[in-house]
């Protein structure tokens, strides 16, 4: 899960490099859907195209917020400025959910006018089709490529804007099966179009909570996950030095973590013994969880014989 290989500059580089990289791959297929839309008479077409631009906006938060989120601890951020990436995670969800919503909203809409209004879809043209082609084959690669890179620099902010690039893609797979359904086989079936953009919108709503719960319990200062609080005990267990550790308790900090523990020492061990031993502890979590974690313990003696754990 963490790598601790990587620094934190070269973590802020790869994640604007990779950001950029998206920036200007969506500013390309962006006009390309768009032009693709008004001259190959594809609403469909347009509308993929608009939905690429909410594209340009995660981009931009993500960079800001990687920017916020480079600056060290300060007199104002006692403990970091991890969570304006944690922040631009929530707004990358929320900008996904929105734009999910839309094209549900727009793809219902649509539906009911033709099979209740009888109103019809004109025949989009070839252009369309390609464009929805070069639209997928860029953004699946864009995807893979980001969340590698988020994944690698253990960045939840670059991996939901991966899974953003994906669900552009998955937006103008909707969009190729209902374009090429009313290209090669008529009028008839043009209604295709708008009920794959409801098939895909479904994905990208749920994409989009799933990128948001873990960033918005975080923002709650929800604890770190069993596995991870499993980790620091078995940590403090391997110590023969330490009798106890209680109020353990612990959080998220952007890309970092907070931990906060009570050591309970046998009063026959000075303090200078129990610091030497609480501080290459506190060396070990940072080597495991990243060296910008803030690691708290409170030494304190045994004062009755105290089972351990």
């Amino acid at each position: 899960m963490y790598n601790h290989e990587i620094n934190y500059e070269k973590r802020s580089f790869e994640a604007k490099k990779v950001t950029w990289v998206g920036f200007i791959v969506n500013t390309i297929l962006t006009i390309i859907k768009i032009i693709a839309g008004i001259f190959g008479k594809s609403n469909a077409m347009l509308a993929d195209g608009i939905h690429s631009l909410t594209d340009f906006f995660t981009d931009i938060v993500v960079l800001v917020g990687f920017r916020f989120a480079d600056k060290p601890a300060d007199e104002e951020h006692n403990f970091g400025h991890g969570k304006y990436e944690t922040f631009t995670t929530v707004i990358i969800g929320v900008t996904l959910l929105y734009a999910g919503y839309n094209i549900l909203k727009n793809g219902m809409i649509t539906v009911y006018e033709v099979l209740i209004k009888g109103a019809t879809i004109s025949r989009p043209g070839l252009v369309a089709i390609i464009a929805a082609i070069l639209s997928i084959v860029f953004k699946e690669v864009l995807y893979r490529y980001t969340k590698i890179i988020g994944e690698r620099i253990n960045s939840p902010a670059v991996v939901a804007n991966g899974w953003h690039h994906r669900s552009d893609a998955l937006s103008s797979v909707g969009t190729l099966i209902g374009i090429s359904f009313a290209f090669f086989l008529g009028e008839k079936w043009t209604i295709f179009d708008p009920i794959a953009a409801i098939v895909v919108s479904v994905f990208i709503i749920k994409v989009a909570f799933e990128i948001m719960l873990p960033a918005v319990n975080e923002l709650l200062e929800a604890s770190l996950n069993k596995e991870e609080v499993q980790y620091i005990l078995n940590l403090l267990d391997k110590s023969i030095e330490i009798q106890d550790c209680q109020n353990l308790r612990t959080r998220r900090v952007g890309s970092n973590v907070a931990i906060e523990a009570h050591l309970i020492f046998s009063e026959k061990i000075s303090l200078y013994n129990a610091h030497e031993i609480s501080e290459s502890l506190e060396q070990q979590l940072k080597h495991y969880f990243g060296k910008r974690s803030i690691v708290t313990f409170h030494l304190e003696p045994n004062k009755k014989k105290i089972e351990k754990y």
